[in-house]
């Protein structure tokens, strides 16, 4: 019995290395398990579920599979594919969590975020997200044609990019505080995420008790995923692309 967690893929077609890597992943480790949780930006970008690129098509027949093996598929939005919508769920066989949500993992309640939430001292970059994950906005902006949408989408990238190299280091790293309110908040003892790039495994405490805070890691050299299996403690992997 095992579940396993990955994030941070950014799938986009100038990177075939991620796409392949990320294939073989599931033929090897995806196959028959209790469940796969992917938790935000798995894409570079997603500009609604009606565009269906090549890359997008070969990525959702893999998971299909996946799903019709018997393992339990969970997306979660990041900042670069929240606009994945249930068409694409429906198609891959998967279920669309709320960020945050609190799963039972072998008896252990354990919250699930993407991550970029908890980065309160990017200010700029929360007023940003708050105005994107406004559901007048998605809708609006689902309305337009796919070629104004590849449009934008390229532009945001570029703003981003150029914003983020100006910052702190520290400023685009999850607030401690936030961690432990939002854990205390959610009554658990370990939280998982992504969107830092920052794989590891981080002890703390919330509730008066030790609590953990699992980082999953960005694929880029290399692939990384956590083993969650039952009656055992979680493992970060990783391995070269």
């Amino acid at each position: 019995m095992i579940t396993r967690f990955i994030s941070d893929l950014h799938l986009e077609e100038s990177r075939p290395d991620i796409t392949d890597a990320f294939l073989t992943f599931l033929e090897d480790r995806a196959m028959g398990i209790d469940a796969l949780y992917i938790l935000g930006d798995f894409f570079e970008a997603w500009i609604g579920d009606d565009e269906q690129t090549p890359l997008q098509n070969r990525v959702a027949q893999g998971l299909r599979a996946v799903s019709e093996s018997g393992t339990e598929l969970y997306l979660m939005h990041g900042n670069r594919d929240f606009l994945i919508g249930e068409a694409f769920c429906q198609r891959i066989g998967a279920t669309l969590l709320p960020d945050p949500t609190v799963v039972d993992l072998y008896g252990t309640p354990t919250l699930l975020m993407h991550g970029d939430s908890l980065c309160t001292a990017d200010v700029e970059y929360q007023k940003f997200r708050a105005s994107m994950r406004n559901e007048q906005w998605q809708k609006m902006f689902l309305q337009r044609p796919l070629a104004d949408r590849q449009m934008v989408a390229r532009q945001l990238r570029e703003i981003s990019m150029a914003k983020n190299q100006g910052k702190q280091e520290s400023i685009m790293d999850v607030t401690p505080e936030e961690v432990v309110r939002e854990m205390e908040s959610h009554g658990v003892q370990r939280l998982i995420h992504g969107h830092t790039h920052r794989p590891a495994i981080h002890v703390l405490e919330a509730n008066g008790e030790p609590a953990w805070r699992i980082v999953l890691g960005d694929w880029d050299t290399h692939a990384w995923w956590l083993d969650v299996p039952a009656n055992q403690e979680p493992e970060l992997r990783k391995k070269p692309l």
